[in-house]
C-alpha cells in the first residue's frame, strides 16, 4: 500500500482532482496559504499507482511538480475497497509499481560500498570453509549473508530504463565482488592447505559440495534464470527481496568460492569449471531479471508502442548495439561449452548404461556418474563412474572397457575413473 501526496499548482486543480474521482481514488486537499497551490493525499493499492499517477500528469500535473510516494500501513476510505478489487487481482503491467519507485527501491537495496564488499567478502569465506568441510549448513549460511541481490538487480533496472549510471554501477560492482570472491577464496583456501587445517593431499574433485558446482549443465543454468527472474518480480511488487536475495546467492557464491578453492589446489578442471558457472549464472540473473521487467512494461521511453516498435527503435541506437554484441559474447561463449559439455555428459552416460547391461556386469549397480569440466574440449575430461558390486568381486578392466565404450559413442577418449562401492546383502 502506498500514501501519494501531490502539491498541485492551482490553474490545474480541477482537472486533477477530475481524474482522481474519475479513477475511484478518495482523496484530501489542502489548499496553501497564498492559494498558488494545494498538497493532494490519498491512499492507494501498490498495484494503482502509476496508472493514476499516470493519469494527473495527463489531467496537467508536470513531470517535474513534487510528488511523493511512502509506504503505507493501512487505509480505509469510502472506495478504497473497490480499488484493492480493481487493481490487487487485475494483471499485466498494472501489477507494477512505478517507474521511480522501481529506480528508489532498486537503490535501496545495496548497501554503502564498504559494506557491499565486506560483506561479500565474509560471504564467500564462509562459503570457502562449507565447501572444504563438506558442509551443506555452512555454504546455506553465506549464501544467506551474501548481499549479491542489489547489484545484480541494479544493473537489470538501469538496462530496463536506460539509467546508465546505475547500469554501470551494478556491473562494476558485480565484477569487482565476483572476481574478488574468486580471488579471496583461492587466498583463503591456499592459506588453510598450508597451515595444516585440512590435508595437503585432499582430492578437493572428490568433496560433494564441490564437484557438484564445477560441471555447468542446464539445471545449474536454471538455477541463475530463475534467480534473476524471481528478483524482476519481487523488485516490481512487495515480495520482499531477501527472499530473492538467498536465490541470488546460491547461483553466484559456491561457484566463486568453488572455483578459488579449484586455483587453490591447482585444479584446473575445478577452477574453470566453477567459473563458468559462475559467469553464465551472473549473466542469465541480469538478462532473466531485464526479460521481466520488460514484460512487466518497463521501458526506457515514455512514448509507449509496444515492445516490438520499441526493441526496434533500440536497435538503432550505436548504444545498443554494442551491449547487444556483448551480452552475446558474453552468453554464446561459455553457453557453446556448456551444451557441447552436456551434450559429451549425455551420450557418455548412455554408453555406461549400455555396457552395465551385458551380462558380464548384472552384478553391478551403477551408482552416479560425474564428468569434471575442464577447457571445454572432451578430450581433455574426466569421467568419474561409482558403481555398486558384490564385495569382494573384482573388475580391473572395467574402467578401460567404459572409455572404449564412452569413445565408441562420442568419438572422444576422456580419462575414464571407476570408484567401487562394496554391496553385501543378508540371506
Amino acid at each position: 500500500m502506498r500514501l501519494v501526496q501531490l502539491r498541485v499548482p492551482a490553474d490545474d486543480r480541477e482537472p486533477v482532482l477530475d481524474a482522481l474521482d474519475e479513477h475511484g481514488v478518495d482523496f484530501v486537499d489542502t489548499p496553501e496559504a497564498d492559494g498558488d497551490a494545494t498538497l493532494v493525499h490519498f491512499p492507494l493499492p501498490t498495484e494503482a499507482v502509476e496508472s493514476v499517477v499516470d493519469a494527473v500528469h495527463e489531467a496537467g500535473l508536470n513531470d517535474d511538480d513534487y510528488v511523493v510516494v511512502a509506504s503505507a500501513e493501512t487505509a480505509r476510505s469510502p472506495r478504497f475497497d473497490e480499488l484493492e478489487e480493481e487493481y490487487v487481482n487485475g494483471s499485466g503491467e498494472e501489477d507494477a509499481i512505478t517507474e521511480a519507485e522501481l529506480r528508489s527501491k532498486t537503490l535501496n537495496l545495496t548497501p554503502s560500498r564498504l559494506v557491499y564488499y565486506a560483506m561479500t567478502l565474509l560471504s564467500v569465506l564462509v562459503a570457502t570453509a562449507g565447501l572444504v568441510l563438506d558442509a551443506p549448513s555452512v555454504v546455506v549460511g553465506a549464501m544467506v549473508i551474501s548481499p549479491q541481490v542489489g547489484a545484480s538487480l541494479t544493473a537489470a533496472v538501469g538496462a530496463t530504463i536506460d539509467d546508465r549510471p546505475m547500469l554501470r554501477d551494478g556491473i562494476r560492482m558485480q565484477v569487482y565482488a565476483l572476481a574478488g570472491s574468486v580471488l579471496a577464496a583461492a587466498a583463503f583456501g591456499w592459506a588453510l592447505r598450508n597451515a595444516g587445517f585440512v590435508p595437503p593431499v585432499l582430492d578437493i574433485s572428490t568433496v560433494d559440495q564441490i564437484s557438484t558446482r564445477t560441471s555447468p549443465g542446464l539445471l545449474t543454468l536454471l538455477v541463475g534464470l530463475c534467480a534473476g527472474a524471481a528478483g524482476g518480480f519481487s523488485l516490481a511488487s512487495d515480495v520482499p527481496e531477501s527472499l530473492v536475495g538467498v536465490a541470488v546467492a546460491v547461483a553466484l557464491v559456491p561457484a566463486a568460492a568453488a572455483s578459488g578453492i579449484g586455483v587453490a589446489w591447482g585444479y584446473t578442471g575445478v577452477a574453470v569449471g566453477a567459473g563458468v558457472l559462475l559467469l553464465v549464472n551472473a549473466v542469465s540473473i541480469n538478462a532473466a531479471a531485464v526479460g521481466v521487467l520488460w514484460y512487466l512494461g518497463y521501458r526506457p521511453w515514455s512514448d509507449h508502442a509496444g515492445p516490438v516498435r520499441d526493441l526496434a527503435r533500440a536497435a538503432r541506437s550505436r548504444r545498443f548495439l554494442v551491449a547487444a554484441t556483448v551480452t552475446a559474447v558474453l552468453v554464446l561463449a561459455p553457453g557453446l561449452l556448456i551444451a557441447d559439455h552436456v551434450a559429451f555428459e549425455n551420450e557418455a552416460n548412455d554408453a555406461v548404461e549400455a555396457t552395465l547391461e551385458e551380462p558380464r556386469y548384472q552384478e553391478l549397480e551403477l551408482v552416479s556418474t560425474h564428468v569434471e569440466f575442464v577447457s571445454g574440449t572432451s578430450e581433455s575430461e574426466s569421467f568419474m563412474v561409482v558403481v555398486a558390486r558384490p564385495a569382494g568381486e573384482p573388475y580391473p578392466e572395467l574402467a578401460d572397457r567404459l572409455r572404449d565404450a564412452v569413445r565408441e559413442r562420442t568419438g572422444e577418449t576422456p580419462t575414464v575413473e571407476v570408484e567401487f562401492v562394496d554391496r553385501n546383502r543378508s540371506g
